[in-house]
């Protein structure tokens, strides 16, 4: 969407099939005021913007910019859409504070087998504080459908590591 913030707040409200007003109630303002922000005369106070991206269904980031996020939202995929597990793949994405970036593409299937052998998180992306993350549990969750940004942890002097299933 590359367009203003209040054509994107207006598009999205079409798409989640509200009203002004509707939006309005839920997000304690006037009519009034939605109008002028869907018209570029106005915009939504900042405090609301949290609260206004998660009830049309996007991040803020998406929201004020109009790019979707890079990071897969979670879903839960029926039965009939889901992969093959040896089609799959799990990523993990470790950031440090300083600013390097290492990623790592697994298959699923050779996670399985890394189950297998005893293989913990922290021995696949290299960070002690992923110790923790039971993989046995992350297979447990893709046999049931889910993927995308499964697991995100952040350690105390900034680092990030982000476990994705695609």
């Amino acid at each position: 969407m590359n367009t203003t913030l209040g054509k994107r707040i207006a598009t999205l409200r079409h798409e989640k099939e509200l009203k002004q007003d509707e939006l309005a109630e839920k997000l304690g303002v006037s009519p009034q005021a939605v109008s002028k922000w869907e018209n570029d005369q106005t915009c939504p106070d900042i405090s609301l913007l949290l609260l206004l991206a998660k009830i049309l269904g996007v991040s803020v980031d998406e929201l004020l910019s109009g790019k979707k996020a890079e990071t897969p939202a979670v879903r839960i995929l029926p039965e009939n859409e889901r992969k093959d597990i040896k089609d799959m793949m799990l990523r993990i994405v470790a950031t440090r504070a300083k600013g390097d970036v290492a990623r790592v593409n697994l298959p699923l299937s050779i996670i399985e087998v890394a189950i297998d052998s005893g293989l913990n998180m922290s021995q696949v992306s290299g960070n002690e504080a992923l110790k923790n993350i039971d993989l046995n549990r992350i297979m447990d969750m893709v046999r049931q459908g889910t993927i995308g940004n499964i697991v995100e942890v952040e350690s105390a002097d900034g680092d990030t590591v982000q476990i994705f299933v695609e």
